[in-house]
């Protein structure tokens, strides 16, 4: 029972820390609606298996420098879709030309350094120590964390959606603007945090 709480407690902070992932949930589903925000929400229950079995088997062999590539990866990639959205000059100008959506939160979230640091840092030793108890115990925690984890930025896309269809099309696309916005910052944050470790 521990674990699962533990796992829920995880999974709501980690559903609603800002990062390149929940700005991206926001911006699909200002442009797309509730249904490819809803996708891109699911990007963890698609990433995360390999992430946790690498971060598990091989934390202790990993090199140092795989968290920094990753995050100059993952910075330089959703900086890129932070100027494709601030580009664009309407919302269905940008609906015809996207990709599946799911797909674009896989790569977000593989190449964000973010759920790997968490599995190799907390997730991973948590995990153990969960099925070192009991395969039950390891299943609850995974449940808690992954359930609250995409319900909440599930949640979060449907509150937008309805806000969505509230707004003139002068109004969503200023929402839209803004939420590239922070998929540029979410990106360049990335790279100026990631960076100064290949500098040091």
């Amino acid at each position: 029972m521990q674990y699962l709480i533990l796992g829920l407690g995880l999974g709501l902070g980690s559903g609603l820390s800002p990062g390149p992932l929940l700005a991206l949930v926001i911006s699909t589903t200002l442009r797309r609606g509730f249904g490819a925000g809803a996708k891109v929400s699911l990007a963890p229950l698609v990433t995360d298996a390999p992430i946790i079995a690498i971060s598990v088997v091989f934390v202790h062999v990993l090199p140092d420098q795989l968290a920094t590539l990753l995050g100059l990866a993952g910075g330089a990639y959703v900086t890129w879709l932070g100027v494709e959205s601030l580009r664009s000059t309407a919302v269905e100008d940008t609906e015809v030309h996207d990709t599946d959506p799911l797909r674009r939160g896989v790569l977000v979230n593989l190449l964000s350094p973010h759920p790997w640091l968490f599995w190799m840092a907390v997730g991973g030793p948590i995990l153990v120590a969960a099925w070192a108890q009991s395969s039950i115990a390891a299943a609850g925690f995974l449940v808690g964390f992954f359930g609250v984890l995409v319900s909440t930025k599930i949640t979060m896309a449907g509150f937008i959606a309805t806000g969505r269809h509230r707004l003139s099309a002068a109004g969503l696309h200023r929402a839209h603007q803004v939420a590239g916005a922070m998929l540029l910052i979410a990106g360049l944050a990335l790279i100026v945090e990631f960076g100064r470790a290949v500098l040091a």
